[in-house]
């Protein structure tokens, strides 16, 4: 069984807010354009490589968010409350305050019968997500969707626009984030170096950890030091992978 030494992070300095705000720019500035742009032709390649990308950068909002429920946006409290409830809203209308209670459920007790995350009574693809989609589905959420709908075609979007361009991507988006950020690291059944967070690590390289999922996928890295931001859990798993190939090479020696 592998040791379990916390890290310690990096001080975070103007980093964190100036990557916050680039995701959201990003994301605001990109679906502008898209509803609003008259050249993008519904069987063109490059309109369906656009929604892609707006898919993963909904990815990133959300990611935004969830960095801001640990702290790692910036030093004080209140500038991670106001970027996480901003970036979870657009994201999906969620409401940051119940986003907090039910992440910190899953950090204290991961894969266990309280982890809201978790599908206890079936390991497979969608019986799973639709546990996970109940458990964070709710009414307010819904209305807030459709007043959003409603208002981008009260301003002139036409509706399919709003259908492949905004509720698409977030679509695409949330299933993203479940199958690399939840359903590959933490299903059954547990390898030993999966302990002591019941998470594993993704395979392959940096660029694909971060296309996947902004690097969430370095999912053992991210619950052994929760207070680490998206941007710099590479290098934990560069550290980790070092200090594997020390240790084996020690035992070599032996």
């Amino acid at each position: 069984m592998e040791t379990s030494v916390p890290y310690r992070a990096a001080p975070l300095g103007p980093w964190g807010v100036l990557v916050a705000l680039v995701i959201v720019g990003a994301w605001g500035g990109h679906l502008a354009w898209m509803l609003t742009s008259p050249g993008l032709a519904w069987d063109a390649p490059l309109t369906w490589l656009h929604v892609v990308l707006q898919a993963w950068l909904c990815t990133g909002l959300f990611i935004t968010g969830h960095d801001a429920m640990h702290g790692t946006v910036a030093r004080p409290a209140w500038v991670n409350e106001v970027v996480g409830t901003i970036a979870c809203f657009l994201f999906a209308g969620l409401s940051y305050r119940r986003l907090v209670l039910n992440h910190r459920a899953h950090h204290e007790h991961p894969t266990e019968a309280t982890d809201p995350d978790f599908s206890t009574r079936s390991q497979s693809f969608w019986p799973w997500l639709g546990t996970f989609m109940v458990r964070y589905t709710t009414l307010p959420q819904l209305g807030v969707m459709a007043a959003k709908f409603n208002i981008l075609v009260y301003l002139g979007v036409s509706q399919p626009r709003v259908l492949l361009f905004w509720v698409l991507p977030a679509v695409l988006g949330t299933l993203q984030l479940f199958y690399f950020g939840t359903y590959l690291p933490h299903r059954r059944p547990d390898t030993p170096d999966m302990a002591p967070h019941h998470a594993r690590t993704l395979p392959r390289n940096h660029l694909w950890a971060l296309l996947s999922c902004f690097f969430f996928g370095y999912h053992w890295e991210h619950h052994q030091s929760p207070g680490t931001p998206w941007w710099r859990l590479w290098r934990l798993k560069d550290s980790r992978t070092e200090q594997a190939a020390r240790a084996m090479s020690a035992r070599d020696a032996m």
